[in-house]
């Protein structure tokens, strides 16, 4: 009898796929869950819009944007950093594209030197972090200080419009529209996120991105380069943020001195709405693009349930609030 037993307790019940699935993908499905809760909230709340392709093709004009920011972030937090500098980064990089195009240089170049500022700023503050020794959270929120101040002071806080691209296949290519009713730049948000996922999930940056954020002393025993992994983690974050900049000028057919302003505090919580936690170590980028959308139908479902724009900021919250207690059941902080 006794021999009965060991045998029954040595036998190992198979787990099926669908089991191991929800366990590797818990924060992200958590985050798919807000997001459609959300939606059918909204759906119910105001059925004549949300039924209405005209509201969707409204959302994604400017919802790539919160998805190209996104991703890199989440690169960054689950490496055990963060970035508050991305807004003015966003704002630099597109007053370099305005710059060009004004002067006659072509938007081509204009996009190259956005990228390139990017990417300068990107790595200034990796070494800020990385060799300096500063803390990430300070030295990023002083750059984005630096960044719209010199935004401010060179541009006297006038714009420059951008109307001259509407015509130009350029303009099709990032912002045009596919069937007239999908907004082209949902396209590039969506491939760029693609990128981000792979990257994250089945390339060795997201394994050493993952952990450095876990134990960065563990990671330079077996190898890893801390310093060199944290480095291209910002530098991701300045080039999504120059084409946030480059997409949001050209939408909005203007750049204003005060562009990328706006996207702070949605673009953290979305990050932290799609599962990715404070603590470092772990992250979803699928999560985040969920979070993004979350945070992207907010406001607009919000004034077509009959609410007005002084409940945004509350839903913001409430959501945030809610979608983080929900991972906190749902998975056990890892340590």
């Amino acid at each position: 009898m006794a021999e009965e037993l060991i045998e029954k307790r040595l036998i190992v019940v198979p787990r099926s796929q669908l089991s191991i699935f929800i366990a590797r993908n818990q924060r992200a499905l958590s985050a798919a869950v807000v997001f459609f809760a959300l939606l059918t909230f909204f759906l119910i709340a105001s059925p004549k819009v949300f039924l209405n392709p005209i509201a969707y093709t409204s959302i994604f004009t400017s919802l790539p944007i919160s998805i190209i920011l996104t991703v890199p972030l989440v690169f960054v937090i689950t490496a055990g950093e963060i970035d508050l500098s991305f807004p003015s980064i966003i704002g630099i990089s597109a007053w370099g594209f305005a710059w060009c195009v004004h002067q006659g240089f072509g938007p081509i170049v204009g996009l190259a030197l956005a990228l390139i500022i990017g990417a300068t700023a990107g790595f200034v503050n990796s070494v800020l972090v990385t060799r300096v020794g500063l803390s990430a959270l300070v030295s990023t929120l002083g750059m984005n200080f630096l960044l719209r101040g010199l935004i401010q002071i060179g541009t006297q806080g006038n714009g420059i419009p951008l109307t001259s691209l509407a015509d130009t296949t350029f303009h099709q290519v990032l912002i045009g529209n596919l069937f007239n009713t999908i907004p082209v730049q949902m396209v590039w948000g969506l491939l760029f996120a693609a990128v981000g996922w792979w990257l994250f999930n089945y390339h060795r940056f997201g394994s050493h991105i993952a952990c450095v954020g876990d134990n960065q002393e563990s990671a330079r025993e077996m190898g890893i380069n801390v310093n060199r992994t944290k480095m291209w983690a910002f530098i991701y974050v300045g080039i999504a943020a120059a084409l946030a900049g480059v997409l949001s000028s050209m939408i909005n057919s203007t750049f204003w001195p005060t562009t990328g302003d706006a996207y702070l505090l949605g673009t953290l919580a979305a990050v932290f709405v799609g599962g990715t936690p404070t603590w470092g170590g772990v992250g979803t980028v699928v999560g985040a693009i969920f979070g993004a959308c979350s945070v992207g139908f907010i406001e607009t479902g919000l004034i077509a349930s009959g609410f007005t724009g002084f409940y945004t900021q509350f839903f913001y919250g409430l959501v945030l609030i809610l979608a983080l207690v929900g991972h906190r059941f749902n998975q056990q902080k890892v340590k």
